[in-house]
């Protein structure tokens, strides 16, 4: 019996191939389960067409990440923070001021894909680096100024 798989399964194959198993492997186990389906002519012609539509996706999800690594790559952001003795600011700049600047710019980051190469408590330039996809990644540079700085200006 050939079947089209609908979801990985361990020893078995990928999601979307198309494999030969016994009848009674197929029909009392995997396709009960919704692991697959049969692969009569409609079916298979279903699935190609998915995974055609699906690799449009990721490479339009690719390209749209390159676009906005280039973006990101030449910015600048300028956080604020209220700093004590030796220029060092009460707490920590956090990925998620560093998200809402960008958010305050018009790219809408999710934090987590925003890494910082040490924590920030002084004063100073630093380096994010934001993570838009498995090929691509843009950094750009956090400059943490004092608020009294920033209200004389």
């Amino acid at each position: 019996m050939n079947i089209i798989l609908t979801q990985d399964v361990d020893n078995l194959g990928q999601k979307g191939e198309v494999i030969s198993v016994k009848n009674g492997y197929g029909r009392n186990f995997l396709i009960p389960r919704g692991l697959a389906v049969v692969a009569n002519p409609s079916n298979v012609k279903r699935y190609e067409e998915e995974t055609r539509q699906q690799a449009v996706k990721l490479e339009s999800a690719r390209k749209d990440a390159e676009a906005l690594a280039k973006r990101i790559n030449d910015m600048e952001i300028v956080l604020q923070a209220p700093v004590g003795e030796e220029d060092r600011i009460f707490g920590t700049i956090t990925t998620q001021q560093i998200a809402d600047a960008l958010a305050g710019r018009g790219i809408e980051v999710d934090r987590r894909k925003i890494s910082l190469d040490s924590d920030i408590r002084t004063t100073g330039e630093y380096t994010a680096t934001v993570k838009l996809h498995p090929e691509h990644s843009g950094s750009l540079t956090v400059q943490v100024v004092p608020e009294s700085l920033t209200e004389a200006l």
